[in-house]
């Protein structure tokens, strides 16, 4: 269920090896991000500082990111 779209934040944490990571949500809790999630082509990953805008969803375990676009 979507719950909130076209959010710009700055990426937190990103785990390569495990494919998921976290972005801040200003004023609020970092949101779950699953590699699964960035759109990008080829390898999928974020970077330290990264300015990324994505949809915010209820997820299973709480809020998480969809749709990641780096910006």
């Amino acid at each position: 269920m979507l719950v909130q779209t076209n959010e710009i934040f700055t990426k937190v944490f990103f785990n390569d090896s495990k494919g998921f990571g976290f972005v801040g949500q200003e004023g609020g809790k970092d949101l779950f991000v699953h590699h699964s999630a960035i759109q990008k082509e080829g390898f999928i990953s974020l970077a330290e500082g990264d300015r990324v805008s994505f949809d915010v969803v209820q997820g299973t375990k709480g809020p998480a990111a969809e749709n990641v676009r780096k910006r």
